[in-house]
């Protein structure tokens, strides 16, 4: 049973949390430092948020809450015992803690957690949520570092991913484009980092359900011209308006670093581009295969955008 946390769990809470740290080194828990453990419920009730814990076998296995953050609702406090990992459940529990959020308004959703927490980071890499900001140190007994995560939580959102943000959405992008893979993302970090791309990534409702790259590093001669590639949307989340979303942050993208003329190769979005007002300037038949092995044909489009004023 997953409930709302009370005061009383305090004692269940301290151990499940002392238990997960210890399971890194020089990772201590000292309750001196974590003052608010002893009243829970009540820090985050305070606060404006919520506690909720998951009890199996009589004691507490798993916490999450969440509260008012200043640029939206941070979720914290995410705990589970090893018996109930891998089973759906983290999920479950931060799904609930996400719901609350937007049922108070929430359009975006951050946390905090340990640079050591290398098994958390890519649980919440697969919620969705990417790297943001630099590292928090907390100035504690165990040398706490911090890594901030986010993402939008409400509606279709695009954002341009810098280079941490990028080479933490890999494993979430390899899978929406399993064709590219999770190491063709990994490397485009690098590729960031020196200008040559840009990469965009759309949130439905909090799960990461689209993505497009901008190619910037054209040949000689050609830097009016930046390139379009692998717009993609994920199938279950098609007709919410994710590939015009795309589309628009690409252009916008394109503008603001001053060229003028894009070009894309489509495999199945030729309407959208239409519908966008690209252009079409030929296609090939037989350009590529599905990966059943079938000829694909491949419709090639530009767009013309103002020059920057």
């Amino acid at each position: 049973m997953i409930r709302q946390g009370r005061d009383t769990d305090a004692a269940g809470i301290i151990a499940l949390i002392t238990a997960a740290w210890n399971e890194y080194p020089g990772c201590l828990m000292i309750e001196a430092e974590n003052p608010e453990l002893a009243a829970l419920a009540s820090d985050f009730a305070d606060a404006g948020g919520r506690l909720w814990v998951k009890e199996h076998d009589g004691a507490i296995a798993g916490t999450i809450a969440t509260r008012p953050a200043p640029d939206g609702w941070e979720l914290c406090k995410m705990y589970l015992a090893p018996a109930l990992r891998g089973t759906g459940l983290a999920a479950e529990m931060v799904s609930l803690a996400e719901n609350h959020a937007r049922a108070q308004g929430a359009r975006r959703m951050e946390l905090w957690s340990d640079t050591r927490f290398d098994r958390a980071h890519r649980f919440y890499e697969r919620q969705g949520f990417v790297r943001q900001g630099g590292i928090r140190p907390l100035f504690d007994i165990s040398n706490s570092l911090e890594f901030g995560y986010a993402k939008p939580l409400a509606g279709v959102v695009v954002h341009a991913l810098d280079t941490a943000a990028a080479a933490s959405a890999a494993r979430s992008l390899g899978r929406l484009a399993p064709a590219l893979g999770e190491a063709f993302f990994q490397a485009r970090a690098g590729d960031i980092a020196a200008n040559r791309v840009a990469l965009l990534v759309a949130w439905h409702e909090g799960i990461i359900a689209g993505c497009a790259m901008l190619v910037l590093d054209m040949a000689r001669g050609q830097i009016h011209r930046a390139e379009l590639r692998h717009l993609t949307v994920d199938p279950a989340h098609c007709h919410h308006g994710i590939g015009q979303a795309l589309l628009a942050a690409i252009e916008a993208q394109a503008a603001s670093r001053h060229r003028s003329l894009l070009t894309a190769t489509s495999f199945g979005a030729a309407d959208l581009y239409r519908a966008a007002g690209w252009t079409e300037t030929g296609r090939v038949e037989g350009y590529a295969k599905t990966p059943e092995g079938a000829p694909r044909t491949a419709w090639f489009f530009h767009r013309h955008l103002s020059e920057p004023g």
